[in-house]
C-alpha cells in the first residue's frame, strides 16, 4: 500500500473506499458489508462516509462493517453545511458518531461550502477536536480562494485534506488547487476518481489500457495512485470490484503511457470553476 502523510504527520492510505450510494439496499447489504471488510484486511484501511449519504445509512452500514475493527480504521465523514454552525456541527457529529458505533472520528470534514461562516464551523471542530471527538479536519468541494479564506481564520491552518472531484476527465484543479495543496502538503482527497463509471465506456482510454493488459479502472486509478498527495477513494460493491481496485496497485504508469493519457485527457490550460458532483 502507497501512503500519504497528512499535515500532523500521519500516514493514511492513499486508496480508500468511498460509500456514496452504499446502505440504500438491503438486497446488497451483506454484499457491500463483506466488501468494506475485504477492504479493509487488504490494507484499504481509509473508509469515507457522510451523513449525506443515504441520510445516515451509509454510516450504520460502515459502523456494522467496521465492528471489531475499529483500531485499523481511518474513518472519515463529512457535515452537511446547514449543519456546519457551532452547536448543529456538533450536534451532527454526535449522531454520526453514534450511526457509526464509535467515540471518535479520525477526520470531519465540512461537505461544501453554506451559508454558515467558516469561523463558526472551525470553532466547532476545534471543539470536537478537544471533546476528543475528531482527530483532524478538513473541507470538501472547496476551491483554492475557498482555501485561502479558510487558512486566513484563526485555526483554518489546522486543515488536513480538501476532498474534491478529481479524475482524468476532472482535471481543473491541476491549475490551481492542486498546486495550492501541495506547496502546503495538504493531500487532495479525489472523490469519484472513475468518473462514476462513465471513463470505462471511453473508447480511446479503454484501448489504452488493454493495450497494456490492465483494466480500465485499473488504470484510472494508477493515473490517481502516481501524483504526490492524492488520495483515491472509489467505491466498490462487490468483493471483485474491490480487488480489481486494489490491483491498481500494481500498475506502473511509463512515459509513453502517461503522454497517451495526456493526449486523450489534455491537462487544463486555464483557470476553471471547481466541479462538484
Amino acid at each position: 500500500m502507497k501512503h500519504v502523510s497528512l499535515p500532523a504527520g500521519e500516514l493514511v492510505p492513499a486508496l480508500g473506499m468511498g460509500t456514496w450510494m452504499i446502505g440504500e439496499s438491503r438486497a446488497r447489504r451483506a454484499e457491500e458489508i463483506a466488501t468494506l471488510q475485504h477492504g479493509i484486511d487488504l490494507g484499504m484501511t481509509l473508509i469515507d462516509t457522510a451523513e449525506m449519504y443515504g441520510e445516515g445509512e451509509s454510516e450504520k452500514l460502515v459502523g456494522e462493517a467496521i465492528r471489531g475493527r475499529r483500531e485499523r480504521v481511518f474513518l472519515v465523514s463529512k457535515v452537511y453545511p446547514h449543519n456546519a454552525g457551532v452547536k448543529a456541527a456538533q450536534a451532527a457529529c454526535e449522531r454520526s458518531l453514534r450511526r457509526l458505533g464509535v467515540d471518535c472520528l479520525d477526520l470531519y470534514l465540512l461537505h461544501w461550502r453554506g451559508s454558515v461562516p467558516f469561523e463558526e464551523t472551525i470553532e466547532a471542530f476545534e471543539a470536537l477536536k478537544a471533546a476528543g471527538k475528531i482527530r483532524h479536519f478538513g473541507v470538501s468541494n472547496l476551491d483554492a480562494d475557498d482555501l485561502n479564506e479558510w487558512c486566513d481564520v484563526t485555526g483554518g491552518e489546522a486543515l488536513a485534506v480538501d476532498q474534491v472531484l478529481y479524475n482524468m476527465t476532472r482535471r481543473g484543479i491541476e491549475w490551481d488547487l492542486l498546486p495550492w495543496c501541495q506547496e502546503r502538503r495538504i493531500p487532495v482527497m479525489a472523490y469519484s476518481p472513475i468518473e462514476q463509471a462513465r471513463l470505462l465506456r471511453h473508447r480511446g482510454f479503454c484501448d489504452l489500457a488493454r493495450e497494456r493488459g490492465w483494466k480500465p479502472a485499473q488504470l484510472a486509478l494508477a493515473w490517481l495512485l502516481q501524483r504526490d498527495s492524492v488520495i483515491a477513494i472509489p467505491k466498490a460493491s462487490t468483493r471483485a470490484h474491490l480487488e480489481e481496485n486494489f490491483s491498481a496497485l500494481q500498475c506502473q504508469l511509463d512515459a509513453p503511457v502517461l503522454a497517451a493519457l495526456d493526449r486523450l485527457f489534455p491537462p487544463p490550460t486555464r483557470a476553471t470553476p471547481l466541479e462538484m458532483l
